[in-house]
Parts: C-alpha cells; sequence; structure tokens
C-alpha cells in the first residue's frame, strides 16, 4: 500500500470513528433531546482545544455474533482538552454505539485516561450516557467497571473528578459517579437507580416511574446524590466550567485566584438591619453570602438538598472559598441527618484540595425528634464535627445570631481549631436559648412566684443579657473578635489574607475512622 492509500485509509476510520453508531442513531440521540458525545465535549472544553485517544478500539468479544458489530472508540470517547486554558482529561460515552454500555474495551478507554489525569495532576470529568454493562460480555464487563471504581478510589482527594449524567445511569454504572466528588443531572433526560422500574416492579411490586425511582428532581432534592441539577446540556456544559474555574487541579495546588474590581474594604450597609429584633423571626442567609463574596456572586451546591444548611463556593478578594452557612429560613437552621451528611461532605472536598472554609453560624441546636433520632443523628452529626475537626485549610467563622448547645461546637467553633472566630453583635451563644434556659434554671421559682409570667419574663430577659451575646465567649478568647455587620467582607478579606500560608499537620496515620 503506498503513502496516499495509507492517507486515504487514515482518513476513512477518522470519519468512521467519527459517525460513533451511525447517522440514523445520532438523529435517534437528537430526536430524545440529547447530544452526541463530540457535541458534548465541543461544548465543554475551550473550542480546538481537544485531543483525542484510543480512537481506534475496538472489543474483543466474539460471542452472540459481537464479532460482526463492531465500532472504532467502542462508545466512548476519550481524551484531554484546555477550560479556560487549564488542562483536564475526560471521557464521554456515545449512546448511539451499543447504548453506551461498557465492555472491557470500553472500561480500559477510561481507565487509561484516568491515569494520564493523575500523572498529570488534572482534573477528570465523566459524561455518562450508557445503559450499562454489556450483557454480551458478562463478567468482562462487570470487572471493567471494579476497574473504574478502584480508579475512581485511588484518585479521590488527590485530582477532582466530576461526574454529569446526560442519560440513564443504572446498574453497577451509578457507582462510580458516587464515588467522585461532585454530580450533575439534566431535567427530564437524566436517570440514575441501582435497579430500574421493572425490576422495582417485580420484587416489591411498587408502580414507579424512571423520573420518580431516579430522575434529576428525585436525586437533588430528595436523595441527595445529585449535587446539581440543570435544565438543559447546554446548561450543563456552563456548569462545569463554572466548577472547574473554584476549584484547584490537583491537591498540590490551589485554585486559580480571579482579579476583582469589587474593593476589599466595600461595607455592606445591606446587612445592617438584616437581623430581626425577635430572635424567632428568620431571615435569608444567603443575602450574607452575596453581599460579601466578589461581585457577589455565588456557586450553590445541593441547592435543595437540605436546605437548612447552604453550602456552595464563591470568591473573597479574588480567591476561592467554600462557604457552609445555616440557613434561619428552613427549619430555624437547626442540623439534622441530612444537613449534617451535606455539610460533612463539602467540608471534606475544600479540605482535600487547599480551599479554604467560611463558616456563617445561625443554629438553635440539632433537630429534635424521634424521627431525627432514629435515623442516626448521632453518628451523623458526628461526621460533621469529624470533618471540621480534621480539616487543616484555613477556617474562619462568623457567628450572626444564635450559636446554642452542642451545634455550635460543631459549627467550626474555635474547640475544633477553627482559625479566626468572629461575630456580630446580634450573637448569641449559650448551651440553650433563653427561654429554656430559665425553665430549667428557675422553675421552683418562677412556680411559687406571685406572677410566675411576669418574674418568667423578668428571668429570661436578665438571661439574655447576661449570656446571650457574644461578650462572654470574647472574654474567654474564644472569639478572636466582635464587629459590625457592615465591615464583614472587609474583615473577611483581611482575615483569609492572613492565613493564605497557614500550615497545619494531622498526626501519622493511615487514615482515621470517620463514624460512617
Amino acid at each position: 500500500m503506498d503513502r496516499a492509500a495509507r492517507l486515504h485509509q487514515l482518513e476513512q476510520l477518522s470519519l468512521q470513528a467519527v459517525t460513533g453508531g451511525g447517522a440514523d442513531r445520532v438523529a435517534k440521540q437528537h430526536a430524545s433531546g440529547k447530544q452526541t458525545a463530540r457535541e458534548r465535549i465541543e461544548l465543554l472544553v475551550d473550542a480546538g482545544s481537544f485531543v483525542e485517544l484510543d480512537r481506534f478500539v475496538t472489543h474483543n468479544s466474539t460471542d452472540f455474533g459481537m464479532e460482526k458489530q463492531k465500532f472504532l472508540g467502542d462508545g466512548v470517547v476519550t481524551g484531554h482538552a484546555t477550560i479556560d486554558g487549564r488542562l483536564i482529561y475526560l471521557y464521554a460515552q456515545d449512546f448511539t454505539v451499543f447504548g453506551g454500555s461498557l465492555s472491557a474495551a470500553h472500561a480500559g478507554k477510561i481507565c487509561k485516561v484516568m491515569d494520564r489525569a493523575m500523572e498529570a495532576g488534572a482534573p477528570i470529568i465523566g459524561l455518562n450516557d450508557s445503559g450499562g454493562a454489556r450483557i454480551q460480555e458478562g463478567v468482562a464487563s462487570l470487572g471493567g467497571y471494579a476497574d473504574i471504581f478502584l480508579k475512581n478510589t485511588l484518585a479521590s482527594g488527590v485530582i477532582p473528578q466530576l461526574s454529569a449524567i446526560l442519560g440513564p445511569c443504572a446498574g453497577g454504572a451509578v457507582y462510580s459517579p458516587a464515588i467522585t466528588d461532585f454530580i450533575a443531572m439534566v431535567d427530564d433526560t437524566s436517570y440514575m437507580f441501582v435497579t430500574g422500574p421493572d425490576v422495582v416492579k417485580t420484587v416489591t411490586h411498587e408502580e414507579v416511574t424512571k423520573e420518580q425511582l431516579g430522575g434529576s428532581d428525585t436525586h437533588a432534592r430528595i436523595s441527595g446524590v445529585s449535587h446539581f441539577r440543570v435544565p438543559s446540556e447546554e446548561a450543563m456544559a456552563a456548569l462545569l466550567r463554572e466548577l472547574v474555574s473554584y476549584i484547584p487541579s490537583n491537591n498540590l495546588s490551589v485554585a486559580p485566584r480571579r482579579p476583582t474590581e469589587d474593593p476589599t474594604d466595600r461595607a455592606c450597609d445591606d446587612l445592617v438591619d438584616l437581623i430581626p429584633d425577635n430572635p424567632n423571626k428568620p431571615y435569608d442567609m444567603k443575602t450574607v453570602i452575596h453581599s460579601v463574596a466578589d461581585e457577589g456572586r455565588f456557586l450553590e451546591v445541593h441547592a435543595q438538598y437540605a436546605p437548612n444548611i447552604v453550602v456552595g463556593f464563591c470568591r473573597i478578594d479574588g480567591r476561592s472559598v467554600g462557604v457552609v452557612a445555616n440557613q434561619p429560613i428552613h427549619l430555624a437552621g437547626c442540623l439534622d441527618v441530612d444537613a449534617s451528611l451535606k455539610a460533612a461532605r463539602f467540608v471534606r472536598f475544600c479540605d482535600c484540595f487547599n480551599i479554604p472554609i467560611l463558616t456563617l453560624v445561625d443554629v438553635p441546636g440539632f433537630l429534635p425528634g424521634t424521627t431525627q433520632e432514629y435515623g442516626g443523628i448521632i453518628k451523623h452529626g458526628a461526621k460533621l464535627l469529624y470533618a471540621y475537626a480534621e480539616a487543616t485549610v484555613p477556617k474562619v467563622t462568623l457567628i450572626t445570631r444564635k450559636a446554642y448547645g452542642g451545634a455550635y461546637d460543631v459549627m467550626a467553633s474555635k474547640h475544633i481549631r477553627a482559625d479566626f472566630n468572629f461575630a456580630w453583635p446580634t450573637a448569641e451563644i449559650a448551651v440553650m436559648g433563653p427561654d429554656g434556659a430559665v425553665n430549667i434554671i428557675f422553675r421552683k421559682e418562677i412556680v411559687e412566684a406571685a406572677d410566675p409570667v411576669a418574674r418568667k419574663a423578668e428571668l429570661t430577659e436578665d438571661y439574655r443579657e447576661k449570656f446571650a451575646n457574644p461578650y462572654r465567649a470574647a472574654a474567654l478568647g474564644f472569639l478572636d473578635d466582635v464587629f459590625s455587620p457592615e465591615q464583614t467582607r472587609a474583615r473577611l478579606v483581611q482575615a483569609f489574607g492572613a492565613l493564605q500560608n497557614k500550615r497545619q499537620e494531622l498526626p501519622a496515620k493511615k487514615h482515621g475512622n470517620i463514624p460512617l
């Protein structure tokens, strides 16, 4: 074969690889409201930056006539590219080829690109759209999944791992995304479940749709499996690009610092009257986050799950910061099982990747009740405590109003190694609220009083004056300062700036035993 013929062969094979499962299957993909693997990559990465690897790989299966059904790439597109000029590795499953099902060859491509990402210290992004294991290959496909799970586990905490669910993700396929740092789903077209509706009906006799069982709303709002939900694949690409901008490339790097024209000493005038005079009246903690963040920008994580706590990313003086904040407009900001899990996972991610943590506190305690106790609030609340205590990144805490009981300790208090602890003058730091405390301390005196109601009101006000303020804690050194709300952005800029070179080590050990 001469040179021209060889070049022609390369062109033909390259075209064959690009066409995936063929025009008919591509059209069917588009008709279902989904894009192809390569179209998704083009949306996600910098224009012209994608470099494909392993485009000529095919499976080696000969059972069930599979030797007659071979497609170049074998149902997954892999390679590297850049996002905002930063290197990333990625794979995109191609549903037009065998429904994106995973074979040994398919898994091998994913494992190879994950190895390259680890060696290069670059994030790995998975664009998932797969019918599951390729049944024709039997245990070989199951082994392929396990190979990927191992790579995910070894990469955890070393490089960021992001999973976009852009179609079905069922059976063993769900566990790779579950190990990764963040999962995002598309409304109406993406699903995740261990067993589908038909199996559920057979085993439990439950009638349930794919959307109810494993759609984006279910996993974003109820199960907490999905950290983000978006309305379209275009929105997915934009989300992933924004998320990447907040996180470093690996555990030895820091997140890129972005220039900002937002003054570091800008007064937060909108916070002056934020806290209601009535201590039982709610307010929106997100107002504080948007006020202190550069340009007011905040990327919320798990927005619909456990809304009594807010987590996400912002920038303060150009630096990426992870935010954990009690939310008084939901369950009065109490910590419960779901909130503890949500916040603990986020704190550990930030600590893995050198992202400082800002904690905004307004918490009356842990949510009481049999549902919480039976659900294991003790061990789940301990996870958040453990995560904060273990974290060595810069930690700045601001108490805006209530910080009662054990929840005060858990929410990044000075006692679990927070670096700077601040409060507004409206802060109330005590074992419990004034009303409950008076009922316990002065129970007999109130009962025996000539006017029990008046006496209780008098004692409650006296307790509030003595204990429900930040100055007792400040006198003990548990708070580093108390300042007015309008100073908040300036003081946070100073605090994180002073901590930018923080170094703190944990005792030598294989790993701790977090209360899972």
